[in-house]
């Protein structure tokens, strides 16, 4: 049986309970809408709080919470549809884990279900009414630039991919390769391991990466779980903070103290608030028949020593 964590909007935390998503209780009139997020992570737990603060000011509103196991827990995500279809919601805003979860998004929106992808897309489903997302090219592009600027001719580098397959993840490696810019040229990609967005997967890469390449140059993560592993085991090799330039993506907490005490050299920041609470509020306004944008870009930015405080 599948694990799901859930919660009401009523509730102070996330519960982990087994089974399926619970509904909370409604009103007459009050719109009932689903949200499902992948994993538990600082990441998500934040852009489920950006959701629970929008409805918070939307008494109208009644919010079903479930979130999987792991990145990769189609089965969580697809019981979690299925339940909150059955409970009756009307619309739900989903970060995917991955196209196995189209068919089950399928029927949902031929019950009469408004669906609002958050954090990642899924390019080949047309049935969705937005995706509300950071624009994952352009932060890989910022991550690339920063890199270029660190890099030079000779220069080794290993990269810590997310999910291969999942578009949002793809982008920002692919961001990354063309923020390098003619840098790309000139420098040797020792490595590219999946990561799962773990942090224990991630430390393993890494160390993998390093066990092969001791001199290796820098590491890009397009995850932060995975860059706050690779520190681990950066330190493991005996190299001391700052001997190895990693550069991670999410801006997680943890990610930010690191590159407050140099042990993580950069880290693209995204909103998850703001995907949370533009997430909702996009499919709120899709269930209610308004006209909602295909695309919301809700922003990255470059979070360096500079500017960590």
């Amino acid at each position: 049986m599948t694990v799901l964590v859930v919660a009401l909007t009523s509730a102070a935390a996330v519960a982990s309970v087994t089974a399926s998503a619970t509904p909370a209780r409604t009103h007459a009139g009050t719109v009932k809408l689903g949200f499902i997020t992948k994993f538990p992570v600082d990441f998500y737990f934040t852009l489920v709080g950006g959701a629970k603060q929008w409805a918070a000011s939307h008494k109208n509103v009644s919010v079903t919470y479930a979130q999987g196991k792991a990145a990769t827990d189609d089965a969580g995500e697809i019981a979690a549809i299925q339940d909150m279809v059955a409970s009756g919601v009307k619309g739900i805003a989903i970060t995917p884990t991955s196209p196995a979860v189209i068919p089950a998004l399928n029927k949902a929106v031929k019950a009469g279900v408004k669906v609002v992808l958050m954090d990642n897309d899924l390019p080949t489903w047309h049935l969705k009414s937005s995706v509300v997302s950071t624009n994952n090219l352009k932060g890989g592009t910022l991550a690339g630039q920063f890199l270029a600027k660190k890099l030079k001719a000779g220069d080794t580098l290993g990269i810590l991919e997310g999910v291969p397959g999942v578009p949002a993840l793809d982008d920002r490696v692919n961001g990354m390769l063309a923020g390098l810019g003619s840098m790309k040229s000139q420098i040797k990609i020792v490595s590219k391991l999946e990561t799962d967005c773990d942090q224990t997967k991630g430390a393993a890469a890494a160390q993998t990466m390093l066990t092969a390449n001791p001199n290796l140059t820098a590491i890009y993560s397009a995850c932060g779980p995975p860059a706050l592993g690779a520190i681990q085991s950066i330190k493991n090799a005996g190299i001391k903070p700052g001997g190895l330039i990693l550069v991670g993506f999410d801006g997680l907490p943890d990610e930010v103290a690191a590159v407050k005490a140099g042990t993580e050299t950069a880290t693209v920041a995204q909103h998850p608030s703001k995907i949370g609470s533009l997430g909702i509020a996009t499919l709120y306004a899709a269930v209610q028949g308004q006209k909602v944008t295909k695309s919301v870009d809700t922003g990255t930015s470059l979070i360096t020593p500079e500017n960590a405080k």
